[in-house]
């Protein structure tokens, strides 16, 4: 079989429930790029809580991250590593504005930094629940411009917070609510989603879409199906994202979905995978 790019998102694919990742997936995975397939974790995650997922399947490709905002190679300098920011300006009028407009808390991150106004316990794996007195975001810690932004807002709000940000950035920035019950919307340059990153790696890697198999659950995914030859939508998957894609995978993310696809779909030999672990 052709050489293929393997997207995979993390959160609702990738990962089961507990936000892990089982040793099936790790074997999978593993097996298809010793094959000398291309596996490339596209997440929204910033890098700083994704990382160890990336060493833990033992990668070396390209990572994206943000929705397609940081492109690049984790432990090593590479050519095509990319970051597309928004501004420290508009990060620091969101701060001041914060209470008019319903924001509980503001989180700026680039690659390995990341700010907030204060600590928070409601989401410890994705909101910072310590933070050093140089991790506080005002306009002394903050001296460059970050690659994306999180709000926590009041649920009560999230339409006044979006008509604002319309308002004043829409020509430059572009939120994403999380799914889910959580009150958090992403911002990050206009434009820039996940299929953006793809495009970088089809460049580099002389590749054609229709290389590409793309594994996703959510809103945030739909670009990425959409341009790969093969877009996988979880079982688990929002209906949006079923309805767009050329697949669903037969189990959920909690019981191997993605990993017993590619199983399946590059002929590989399951009971062997399960005597290595």
């Amino acid at each position: 079989m052709k050489q293929h790019l393997i997207a995979i998102d993390l959160d609702g694919t990738t990962l089961n429930n507990q936000s892990k990742l089982t040793p099936t997936t790790i074997k999978t995975l593993q097996t298809l790029s010793r094959q000398g397939h291309l596996v490339s974790i596209v997440t929204g995650r910033p890098y700083l809580i994704s990382g160890h997922l990336y060493d833990q399947i033992g990668l070396k490709t390209p990572m994206i991250n943000f929705n397609g905002a940081l492109g690049h190679i984790p432990h090593r300098k590479w050519a095509g590593e990319y970051a597309v920011n928004v501004t420290r300006e508009m990060t620091l009028d969101l701060l001041t504005h914060k209470q008019e407009l319903g924001i509980k808390m503001v989180i700026a991150e680039d690659k390995y930094h990341v700010w907030a106004d204060h600590p928070s316990s409601d989401l410890p794996e994705f909101l910072p629940a310590k933070l050093a007195p140089e991790q506080i975001l005002n306009e002394h810690n903050l001296n460059n411009d970050p690659i994306a932004l999180t709000i926590q807002f009041d649920p009560a709000k999230k339409d006044a917070i979006l008509n604002a940000v319309d308002q004043k950035y829409g020509d430059f920035v572009e939120p994403r609510v999380w799914g889910g019950p959580y009150s958090i919307m992403e911002l990050i340059r206009r434009g820039t989603h996940k299929e953006a990153g793809l495009r970088r790696l089809v460049k580099e890697y002389q590749l054609s879409p229709d290389q590409i198999i793309a594994f996703g659950d959510e809103h945030n995914d739909a670009e990425m199906l959409s341009y790969a030859g093969r877009g996988v939508a979880m079982k688990n998957a929002v209906d949006d994202i079923k309805q767009i894609a050329d697949d669903v995978t037969p189990l959920d993310n909690d019981h191997d979905g993605l990993a017993k696809y590619l199983q399946d779909y590059f002929h590989l030999d399951a009971a062997k995978l399960q005597l290595a672990e």
